[in-house]
Formats: structure tokens, sequence, C-alpha cells
């Protein structure tokens, strides 16, 4: 396939979302401008089943890379998921069980392919690092040990921290950087793609690269969708509030208009595929009407994932049950055959929350109401013999038969 050289696609590739390119941005421009198709790669751990708004920076990357004709890797750590990446962690990961990491990985390449191509032309790879490391012998693994000390390990900001804390680290811990640095090295590549907070494992895998190939790796880290009033990163499954690639557009939509106002512009250009020229009117229009802005970049955002039409009636939806006071029209309805349930399990049966823990969290919050009565009381036994209207948080809504 030929690869395009046009400057104007080069320059965003360069920039938007970037933070930073290894060795320098005049380097790799240099080497998208001469034509030689390279080798990228982007790796995701499936620690949770659901890819985010949060990956979605780097697939958009990764298909503005893949239009230019480049070869794409997307690679599944399911192998590394099984130790859990310590980056940002101020206590241990607890580990996962291989069958935890298989069913978590199940819709990865369908969430992902919403972004990059896996058929047609120039389709992209799927690859898992378990391919290399349940083969590799213990002597390979110490020899691929010996390209890092333990100095600049416990050099890294979390490690320093549960030192000072007294909070254990991990001796596995210490493998995870060796191991996505020898995915580098396993799959040749020209380039990976990855966070500001994969910079430290990136740049091993530059290294090692090197070391085993004597081949140079560029290295782009993008920036981070973060809460710019705390600094947190906006998309945390430890914390909640994840925009997933499989949520339903009207559920997505939803959920991006509960971030952060701050937030709009990093959205609109991390998380879009919309004209840098309209993300940049956008940052303005936030400054007076933060909610029509808003409202743009999350319809946006959905149009990117799925298309235009789901994102234009996702905001539809939006604005008539929020403005208009009205409920949708559509509305799931759920049997649970019994004729009464304890509202924590009756929000579990409705799907409208993930698990006991969560919907006890919803309830005590006060996002939940039954009949538009708010109710607070997880144990409180709803009696179903008619129908009943549950309603959790200002967009999901489940009538409830015996």
């Amino acid at each position: 396939m030929n690869v395009v050289t046009d400057k104007a696609k080069i320059n965003e590739v360069l920039t938007r979302a970037v933070e930073k390119i290894y060795p320098s941005k005049e380097a790799f421009e240099k080497e998208l401008l001469s034509g030689r198709r390279l080798r990228i790669y982007h790796g995701v751990d499936p620690t949770g089943p659901h890819l985010h708004l949060g990956h979605l920076t780097n697939l958009l990357v990764l298909r503005r890379l893949q239009e230019l004709g480049h070869e794409i890797i997307f690679l599944i750590g399911d192998f590394t998921a099984r130790i859990g990446d310590p980056t940002d962690k101020l206590s241990p990961r607890q580990p996962l069980s291989k069958e935890e990491v298989m069913a978590n990985l199940a819709t990865f390449k369908k969430q992902a392919s919403r972004i990059i191509k896996f058929s047609g032309e120039n389709r992209a790879q799927i690859q898992f690092n378990s391919k290399w490391f349940t083969k590799m012998k213990f002597e390979e693994v110490i020899e691929i040990a010996r390209h890092l000390t333990v100095q600049q390990m416990l050099g890294r900001d979390m490690f320093e921290k549960r030192m000072q804390e007294g909070k254990p680290i991990g001796f596995n811990e210490f493998f995870y950087p060796l191991m996505q640095g020898y995915d580098s090295v396993a799959l040749c590549v020209d380039m990976e793609i990855g966070g500001t907070d994969q910079t430290f494992n990136m740049l091993v895998g530059r290294d090692l690269l090197k070391i085993y190939k004597g081949k140079e790796k560029f290295v782009i880290t993008t920036k981070l969708l973060e809460d710019p009033a705390t600094g947190k990163k906006l998309m945390n499954k430890s914390e909640g509030g994840l925009v997933n690639l499989d949520d339903e557009p009207e559920e997505m939509l939803g959920k991006m208009m509960a971030l952060p106002d701050a937030a709009i512009g990093s959205l609109a250009e991390f998380s879009s595929d919309l004209p840098m020229e309209e993300v940049e009117k956008l940052r303005v229009l936030a400054g007076s009407k933060p909610r029509d802005a808003k409202l743009k970049v999350a319809e946006a955002i959905v149009a990117t994932v799925r298309n235009k039409t789901a994102g234009k009636k996702a905001k539809q939806a939006f604005i008539k049950v929020f403005s208009e006071k009205q409920k949708p029209e559509e509305i799931l309805v759920v049997s649970v055959g019994v004729p009464e349930m304890p509202l924590v399990d009756l929000l579990v049966a409705a799907q409208l929350a993930p698990s006991k823990s969560e919907a006890r969290r919803l309830i005590e919050q006060g996002a939940v109401r039954i009949n538009d009565v708010k109710k607070t009381d997880p144990f409180e036994i709803i009696s179903i013999s008619s129908e009943v209207l549950l309603q959790v948080g200002p967009r999901r809504f489940a009538r409830i038969r015996q």
C-alpha cells in the first residue's frame, strides 16, 4: 500500500492530543515524510471488559496513521493483564485469573473496530502478548531483567510514595515495565503509542529494542483526559464515571454531559474527529455557553464512535428528557417474576447497576427514584403488584413488571 505524505495530515498526527514524541518531533516528521511504511502498535490490557474515552484518544491517533498507510497493530495484553500495570497505583493490583482476562477481552476487537479497520485495505492486526510470554524460559526472563536497575524502578513516583507510606511493593510489579518493553522487541515495531502515564514503560521498550534488534523506536505520548480542577483522570475504573465505547449512544452522551465543563476543550480535541478549527471554536463557546458547547462535543464523540445519525438522535433524546422534562419514548421493560424485591436487588435485575455495591452507592447518593419518588434506603422492599417506573439518575429508566 502507498504511504500518504500529505503535510497537513502528518501535522495532525504530530500535534493533536500529543504530549511528546521521542526521540523528537522533528525526527518523526522526517520519517513520516520519507514515505517509508512504519510498523506501529498500541497495547491495551483487558483489566476490565470495556474500552473507554481514555482509550479512544490513542485509537484515534492509530486511525490517523492507518489512514496514512502505515501498518497498525492492536496488541491485547492478555498475559500482562494478569500482573497489572503498577503505574499510578498506590497499592498493589489484585491479580486477575486467566478466565477473568479472557472474559474481559471478549469484545475488545468489536469495540476497537469502531475506530480502526480490521478488514479491507490496510487492515489492522490483532496480537496477544501471551504468544511470546507463555513460551519464555526463566533464563530469558533473567536476561531481560539485566537491562533495568532496581534504582530505576524505585525512582518511579508511585513506588517512592508507597515506600514512604510503608505500603508493599510486589516484586512481580517490577516485571511489568520489562514485559511491556519486551512487547516492542517481540513485535519488532517502529513506533509505540500510549498515554503520558505509560512513558516509563514505553521508553523501556525503546531501550530493549535498541539492545536486542539495534533498532530505533519512536514513541508518541498522548495527553490524558483529566479534570482540570483536581488533575485526576476523568476515565478511572476505580472511581467510576467511565464513558465506554460500547455504551448505547444516549447513555454515552448523557455520561459526557455529566463531565466537568472545564474538560470540554480536551474532550473535543482528544476524543472526536472534529476538525481542529471547530475544536477551537468550541473552546471559545465553552467560555460563555458551556452546556451548548458540551452538547455539541458529546454529539460529535458519539458520531465518532458510532455514526452521525446516532450522535444526532442521542442529542435530541437528551434535549427532550432534560430541557423539556419529558421521559424517553422507549423505556426498557423488565419482568422480575416476583411480587416484591429489595430496591438494591431491583436495580441489578433491571440492569441499571452492574453490582449490588454499585446499586447501593447510587441509592445512598439519592440517584434512584420509584415512580418519581426519591429512594435512599437500599433495602426498602418495593412492591411490584402493578408496574413501577424505576429511574437512575436523570437519564436511565426501566418499567418493572412482575
